[in-house]
């Protein structure tokens, strides 16, 4: 990166951070104009990003996710639920062996080992 690109990227910061503290200077009763002041504030920073090469660079990375996100092929209803039943018969099964495995080191250790039960 350039200087004159991380200058934008610092100016950028300074303006969230000059959003963001003219929030809490603004009295609480004047609660837009709080909202106001950070939504100028991340506009500003935006736009200052949007003219630098990490701007773009992001920009860019996002038009590609977009279209990467599209080409996802996504299940259908009927793959959907037998999936989600599949995971919960899963799920279920492996509590039964958990408490099973449980109860029987219970009744080993207490019951048989130190005499207990």
């Amino acid at each position: 990166m350039e200087s004159v690109d991380k200058i934008k990227v610092v100016a950028a910061l300074l303006l969230v951070v000059v959003g963001i503290a003219g929030y809490y200077m603004v009295p609480a009763d004047q609660g837009v104009l709080r909202v106001v002041c950070v939504v100028l504030g991340l506009a500003m920073a935006g736009a200052m990003l949007w003219f630098s090469v990490l701007g773009r660079q992001f920009v860019d990375y996002a038009r590609d996710s977009i279209k990467e996100a599209q080409k996802v092929v996504w299940p259908s209803r009927k793959e959907t639920w037998q999936l989600t039943g599949i995971v919960f018969l899963f799920v279920g099964v492996l509590a039964l062996f958990m408490w099973a495995v449980d109860s029987g080191l219970a009744w080993v250790f207490y019951d048989l080992v130190l005499g207990r039960g």
